[in-house]
């Protein structure tokens, strides 16, 4: 593996730096990169690092991490809709619900696998045994789509465009509260939450956070419920409910991020399961032919159901003309 070190990083641990969030490489515990640094496998601009070292902006950090220990992920006949499918890559609508890949709590009926009863073994291995062809993960009770490589060169080639900000990801979701503007951006930097490790944060000491912008347009109105795509301009673990829940409008059915139950999630707990937040549109070049290519998925049917009631009794305003305003937060 190999990172370089950039102007938001500098003047860190070493360890603290491997360890920190990175939605394209494995992730490391501060302990377990310790670990890589006493064992001799972190080079530090190509010398051997030792773990007291400070990382400057420009550096390039190296390290091996051992092979996963085998697991018990074995193929299973779960059916898949996928959305489109060729020698390099699928494309897969994930039912909410659904683990991407195998963890402890877990261990089965998760897309991966799915994908290794469908594929035949016939997946990127870049990941590993864990995540054999996962390009990208969306959380369990997000539903919507997934670009899965089949070979190690399409996972690179769809890997890059990744952390290029050239895929585009476009979600659906229903948010607490009310918008005055109908488009806008939250410019605000994730990192691991300081005391609970299992959730995110916005967290603004320039060091432990990474740089993370959503971008909003209000779809529908409800009162105090608002429909709203949101585009990623960056992907890290959570953003989109993250951000929402940081300007004071968390996914409705969000119990990690949430303000607490609104009277209509109350009224209809029976259509939630998680937060109702749906990866409905995803566009990239395709790894073989270059060619810009877009899939779309339709809303899941309790989102539907919701956005039927909410119309029925509340009576829908649907967003006008965007202001001139960018409405950055």
């Amino acid at each position: 593996m190999i990172r370089r070190v950039g102007e938001d990083a500098a003047g860190m641990r070493l360890d603290a730096f491997l360890a920190r969030e990175d939605d394209d490489l494995p992730a490391l515990s501060r302990s377990a990169a310790a670990k890589l640094i006493e064992r001799g496998d972190v080079t530090l601009n190509g010398r051997p690092a030792d773990k007291k070292d400070r990382v400057a902006a420009g550096d390039l950090v190296e390290y091996a991490i051992p092979e996963p220990e085998p697991i018990d992920a074995l193929p299973e006949n779960i059916p898949l809709d996928v959305i489109y499918e060729d020698d390099d890559l699928l494309v897969v609508n994930k039912p909410s619900g659904m683990v991407v890949h195998p963890a402890p709590g877990n261990p089965t009926g998760t897309l991966v696998n799915a994908l290794l009863y469908r594929c035949r073994g016939r997946l990127s291995g870049i990941n590993g045994a864990l995540r054999p062809g996962i390009v990208h993960r969306i959380d369990k009770q997000t539903s919507g789509l997934l670009v899965v490589a089949k070979n190690d060169e399409a996972h690179r080639k769809l890997a890059a465009e990744l952390e290029g900000h050239q895929i585009t990801r476009e979600y659906h979701a229903l948010v607490q509260g009310g918008f005055s503007q109908d488009h806008g951006t939250v410019d605000l930097p994730i990192g691991r939450h300081p005391v609970d490790r299992k959730r995110m944060a916005v967290i603004r000491d320039g060091h432990t956070a990474r740089p993370a912008i959503t971008h909003y347009t209000v779809k529908e109105r409800f009162g105090d419920v608002t429909y709203l795509v949101l585009r990623l301009e960056t992907g890290r673990t959570h953003q989109i409910r993250v951000h929402l829940s940081a300007i004071g409008h968390p996914l409705l059915g969000d119990t990690v991020y949430g303000g607490g139950k609104t009277a209509f999630e109350k009224r209809h707990a029976d259509l939630f399961d998680g937060q109702c937040l749906h990866a409905a549109r995803l566009t990239f070049k395709h790894p073989r032919t270059g060619e810009e290519t877009t899939f779309s998925c339709p809303l899941p049917p309790d989102f539907e159901k919701l956005l039927a009631i909410l119309r029925r009794e509340r009576g829908g305003e649907i967003a006008g003309e965007p202001t001139d305003s960018k409405g950055e937060v």
